[in-house]
Parts: C-alpha cells; sequence; structure tokens
C-alpha cells in the first residue's frame, strides 16, 4: 500500500530538534511516500545532524526568512535538488526575549516588529517565494498555538499568532485560483526548542492537566505531525483557510 504523499514534494522548515513537530512531521512525510527538503537557520549544521535520524537521506538548506535576498533566491536553490513542490510547511516562530515572559507592557516595538515578521510575515513571504515551484497547485501547512487566547508568559508571540492565522486566511483568498490550499495546525504544547525559550512554559503547559478532554503528552509531536501530513495530503482537497486543532479538545472546553 501506498502512503498518503506518495509522489508529493515537500519543503520543511523549523528541524531543530528530535522533538519538535517538524522533524516528526519530516519523518511520517517521508514514511507516507514524500521526497522532502528542509531549510534551517541559524545552525544548518544542527539541522543537517537531526536529519540524519530521518528515515532517508535529506538536503538541508540554509534560510533566513527575514531576510529578502535569501528569499529571492530560495526558489533556485531548491529546484537544483527537487524540480517541484507540491507542498510547503511554516514551522517558525520567534520572540526577542523582551517580548514574553511577562514584560507584554514594556516591549518595544522593535521586539514586537521582530516577532510579527519572523512569526507571521514570514508565512507569507516564504510562500510567495516558492510560488514559482507549485504551478501546479499544492498545500501551505503552518503550525500556531491558539491565539483566542491571552496565555500566561506568551505575551508578544499572541498577537503574532493572531497574525499568522489572520495571514493564512489572506493566503487561502489569494492563492485559491492557483489551486493552493492554506491552512494551520494549532498544536497543544509541546516541549520542543520554541517552548524551552518561553520563560514559564511549565505554568502555561499545566493548563492542559486539567481543561483537555483527551490526555495531552508534552513530549509526544506526533499527533500534531500526522495533522499536518494529513494537511499535505489529497484527502483534505477542498479545505482552505482552516485551522485544525490537534490539543486534545482544549480548545473547546471553557473551564
Amino acid at each position: 500500500m501506498t502512503g498518503i504523499l506518495e509522489g508529493k514534494r515537500i519543503l520543511i522548515t523549523g528541524v531543530l530538534m528530535e522533538s519538535s513537530i517538524a522533524f516528526h512531521t519530516a519523518r511520517l512525510a517521508q514514511e507516507q511516500g514524500a521526497e522532502i527538503i528542509l531549510t534551517a537557520f541559524p545552525r544548518p549544521s544542527l539541522t543537517e545532524r537531526i536529519a540524519k535520524k530521518l528515515p532517508a537521506p535529506v538536503k538541508v538548506l540554509e534560510l533566513d526568512v527575514s531576510s529578502a535576498e535569501q528569499l529571492a533566491g530560495i526558489a533556485d536553490q531548491v529546484r537544483e535538488h527537487l524540480p517541484t513542490l507540491d507542498g510547503i510547511v511554516h514551522s517558525i516562530g520567534f520572540a526577542p526575549q523582551d517580548a514574553l515572559g511577562g514584560n507584554f507592557l514594556d516591549t518595544p516595538w522593535e521586539s514586537v516588529a521582530t516577532a510579527m515578521h519572523v512569526s507571521a510575515y514570514s508565512f507569507k513571504s516564504l510562500t510567495t517565494a516558492l510560488l514559482p515551484l507549485m504551478q501546479d497547485g499544492g498545500s501551505v501547512v503552518g503550525l500556531t498555538f491558539d491565539a483566542q487566547f491571552a496565555w500566561p508568559q506568551y505575551d508578544w508571540m499572541g498577537p503574532a499568532k493572531a497574525a499568522l492565522e489572520s495571514t493564512n486566511r489572506y493566503l487561502a483568498r489569494y492563492l485559491g485560483s492557483r489551486d493552493i490550499r492554506c491552512n494551520l495546525v494549532s498544536a497543544g504544547p509541546i516541549g520542543s526548542m520554541a517552548a524551552k525559550s518561553i520563560p514559564g512554559f511549565p505554568d502555561l503547559a499545566s493548563t492542559w492537566d486539567t481543561r483537555s478532554p483527551l490526555k495531552w503528552n508534552l513530549s509526544d509531536p506526533e499527533p500534531a505531525g500526522r495533522g499536518v501530513v494529513a494537511l499535505l495530503s489529497d484527502w483534505f482537497p477542498k479545505t482552505t483557510g482552516e485551522i485544525i486543532h490537534v490539543d486534545g479538545g482544549l480548545h473547546a472546553i471553557g473551564a
């Protein structure tokens, strides 16, 4: 039996640790038949080491999504290894330390701008940079953390994720005519590198201990990875502009 991504070519960002959703997305994509390519920043060598744990060898390209110059050249770099793309996975988020951890009221605009650029605007800029490789349509999937709520310690990453979620809807609007679907997976907390950069992350994550209808495991990124792979596949042919929650159901529970 062939996998649900058989014959697909996918670019995946954000593989920094084996514990990340991006790594498990890459692993599952390969297991489901896809050819993949990875991008990394600021340490491609770290991603290259982690990538050796994937089922098959994979090329890693350096890409700073805040660099217009690097974005301008990424399609040509990818084309040297994969002639076309059927999917893109955006697993990128960053905010300076003074934009997190209870400093919301005192965060300077420069730090907010960085969070917005890297965490939200890059969803659009990465996608448009790679459009020349998606002439036959495809699927773009990003990762968010439910922006309906004000989470403890999360601070300006919350508005950045809200901007990401809105950006997703506008991308869906403008790229639908090209048969490109744009969706997000809203995952529960995972003990990844991104999580470790958030001061007070254990307090935020503890919410899942009492409110999640389904038991949540901080050390298991695979459910979220499966959600991403499903959206990359042809099993959601008419779904776009959507946010799929893979969070144990917490988003549906008030208290």
